[in-house]
């Protein structure tokens, strides 16, 4: 980019948010603290997508913004970056920290390339199918920071270095990531998101809503969204079509490291029960409360500091730590969460969310539409969580004053809500910190999208009309 292209863009940026600030509150749209709230997603949104600078410098926009303008309460955007999510994905990458040096990541990259095979299409359904599995038992969250850098040692291994420039690396990464949040909607374990939806239905109802009754609606979603995402994957044309070797070559290869080491087995055995302790969760929830997965992660990711491996030494140091732990992701991850911060706390979601309402809405197929795509836009711009409780308050509004029962209505935006692809935030920008080009996954990602959220409408509808 030239010099004058990107100063080109640096200045816009904050131009919008000036522009939105003034215009925003001078229509009465909103007031000007919301109208500063949106402005400062505009302005992140734009240089995330035009990159001036580096997008992990876009992501600590909230705070810098927030120090000069005051648009929410300072504490509410800084703990974002030091939250549970940060602090799972910090852990999750001490866990992994080790496997380079003592060539876990190479054993499990080779087992998972003979195993699946280098077929693109065999390895696109592969990831997405088990993301989307997973993310009905745990976090998609965990899913993603588990998945993402096996799949990166994977591409290693078949001769791929460098992650950004990888072709294959685009729909790989992009599987994980879609895929775990297509399963997470399956299940109230999909994350948070989910939870906050279920705390509204029992708000609204008086009385306990039962996670077997949100599976059974939600199933049908999940199954013919993770259907038509994964069809659409694979009938897209690659550029390459199969990763470097043979099925055999790995299976060779893999053969050649001989018997799994002491150190490789201490590793993998960490690395299990943090994903077996976030799976069994509800089993110790009563007796360790505080032991949420983030902690778990950290707390074993924390013991290979003390652990001496074979070579006298221990499994991880700090210096070694601070090499391959993904800062950059870690804040580009808090970005999207500090700007969830601003967006709710300043009432600009609250604004959008009434001029939603004032409109003319019966209930119908374009009601439901309007709400999907609400609540798809909200949670791409942030995240799911900020969506559920932004546009689920709303849908109760609306639809109580239509005398139409909320239930069905909810789903819908849950349907819609539980899936963020386009913006390096979120879930997405774990797969960016490992080397996704931003660039690819919007390209990538706004297909999908559509399709996605067309699929999300329809069997929305459906819903509604077999719970009417």
């Amino acid at each position: 980019m030239s010099i004058q292209k990107r100063f080109t863009h640096l200045i816009i940026g904050p131009i919008l948010y000036v522009l939105i600030w003034l215009l925003g509150a001078k229509a009465n749209i909103m007031d000007v603290t919301a109208a500063k709230g949106l402005g400062v997603a505009v302005w992140m949104i734009y240089w995330w997508v035009t990159r001036p600078v580096n997008i992990t410098v876009t992501a600590l926009l909230p705070g810098v913004v927030n120090a000069l303008f005051n648009i929410v309460p300072m504490e509410n955007v800084i703990s974002q970056y030091a939250s549970s999510s940060i602090v799972l994905i910090f852990g999750s990458c001490l866990l992994t920290a080790p496997w380079a040096k003592i060539g876990l990541d190479k054993r499990i990259s080779l087992k998972a390339l003979s195993l699946i095979g280098p077929s693109m299409k065999s390895q696109i359904a592969v990831w997405l199918l088990a993301a989307a599995i997973l993310s009905n038992m745990m976090p998609n969250v965990v899913v993603v920071a588990i998945f993402t850098p096996i799949a990166v040692s994977m591409l290693a291994a078949a001769g791929y270095k460098d992650i950004k420039t990888c072709e294959p690396a685009v729909p790989i990464l992009c599987a994980i990531a879609w895929g775990s949040q297509l399963g997470g909607a399956g299940t109230p374990l999909g994350g948070a998101m989910n939870i906050t939806a279920i705390s509204f239905i029992e708000e609204f109802t008086g009385t306990e809503f039962m996670y077997v009754d949100w599976i059974k609606v939600m199933l049908p979603y999940t199954i013919i969204a993770t259907l038509a995402v994964l069809v659409a994957m694979i009938l897209k044309p690659m550029k390459v079509t199969s990763l470097e070797g043979t099925k055999e070559y790995f299976q060779e290869e893999y053969k050649a490291l001989g018997p799994m080491k002491r150190d490789e087995k201490v590793s993998l055995v960490l690395f299990v029960t943090a994903m077996l302790g976030s799976f069994v969760r509800p089993l110790y929830a009563d007796l360790l409360p505080g032991l949420v997965p983030a902690y778990l992660f950290l707390i074993l990711g924390c013991v290979n500091f003390v652990i001496v491996g074979m070579n006298k030494e221990m499994l991880l140091d700090w210096d070694e730590a601070q090499k391959e732990v993904m800062w950059g992701m870690l804040l580009l991850f808090a970005g999207g969460l500090a700007l969830g911060q601003i967006l709710t706390g300043s009432g600009a979601n609250d604004a959008i969310a009434g001029v939603i309402s004032k409109m003319p809405l019966s209930g119908g197929l374009v009601t439901i539409a309007i709400f999907a795509i609400f609540a798809s836009i909200i949670s791409e711009m942030t995240n799911s969580t900020v969506s559920a409780a932004v546009s689920i308050p709303i849908v109760i509004g609306v639809t109580s004053k239509l005398g139409l029962s909320p239930l069905p209505y909810i789903f819908t935006v849950c349907m819609a809500m539980n899936y963020e692809s386009l913006l390096p935030v979120s879930v997405r920008a774990i797969s960016v910190g490992y080397g996704l080009d931003p660039d690819k996954l919007l390209k990538n990602a706004i297909p999908l999208t559509l399709l996605r959220l067309v699929v999300a409408i329809a069997v929305g509808y459906a819903t509604i009309l077999i719970m009417a």
